[in-house]
């Protein structure tokens, strides 16, 4: 029995894991915890913590589950830079699994991105395109952003330079190592996203609609389940599901 508490609780994700955690047998909700809530207080009823709070407390819930050496998954997301490198810090210290997308067929998507992106090669050019409901604070979201890196590293490319977030004007013809991104906010699309390889004469595209949020809740308590039994350390979805 994997005994868990979530963090973010009242939220919409937060609902969705205390739903989905309920109809699983091995699992056990310790606390749910929201804005106000003391999480040291209970924090001792867990051995993983679930995070989908707000990215600016995320830190602080991390520290302290470093502080009693519990396990912690985060699936906030719009970190700063400074807190990002504070967060992943501790993985000396407890097991952590930190993924901008829990979903199994995103995480697909990330792999066949990264292939797609190898054997098309530099001919091809890349854009992304994400659409989410209109109550999303931050832009691009954070699965729009791994898409990214996976498509800066095939390429080489520094993503500060090369990404167009959008385009507007007179921007003169695109370049080879650019990579469009643009995000779509509306309605309650719970998460599109799609990568287009473009070439002359065809073009390639990759695209994965979620249409509820239990794909990333059941995907938030299997990594749960899994990181209890690993090493502090480190770890992504792709660990999770054994793609790596």
């Amino acid at each position: 029995m994997t005994k868990i508490i979530i963090t973010g609780s009242k939220g919409r994700m937060g609902q969705a894991l205390l739903n989905c955690a309920a109809r699983i047998p091995d699992l056990e909700v310790g606390g749910a915890v929201d804005q106000s809530d003391d999480l040291g207080a209970i924090i001792g009823q867990s051995d993983v913590v679930i995070d989908f709070s707000f990215h600016s407390a995320t830190l602080g819930i991390a520290e302290l589950c470093a502080k009693h050496k519990k396990a912690v998954v985060i699936g906030t997301t719009g970190h700063s830079a400074e807190e990002k490198a504070k967060i992943v810090a501790l993985r000396a210290q407890i097991p952590m699994v930190m993924a901008t997308n829990f979903s199994t067929g995103v995480n697909t998507l990330f792999w066949l991105t990264r292939k797609a992106a190898e054997i098309l090669g530099p001919a091809f050019d890349l854009e992304v395109v994400e659409m989410h409901h209109r109550l999303k604070k931050d832009a691009p979201s954070g699965t729009a952003t791994t898409l990214l890196e996976i498509l800066g590293d095939v390429r080489k490319l520094q993503l500060e330079d090369a990404l167009r977030h959008g385009r507007k004007g007179i921007v003169g013809e695109r370049t080879q190592n650019e990579i469009g991104i643009h995000a779509i906010r509306g309605g309650d699309v719970v998460g599109d996203h799609t990568v287009i390889f473009a070439n002359n004469g065809e073009r390639v595209e990759l695209t994965h609609k979620a249409s509820s949020r239990d794909t990333f809740a059941n995907g938030a308590l299997r990594a749960a389940q899994w990181l209890v039994n690993q090493k502090p350390g480190l770890y992504d979805m792709q660990d999770v599901l054994g793609l790596k």
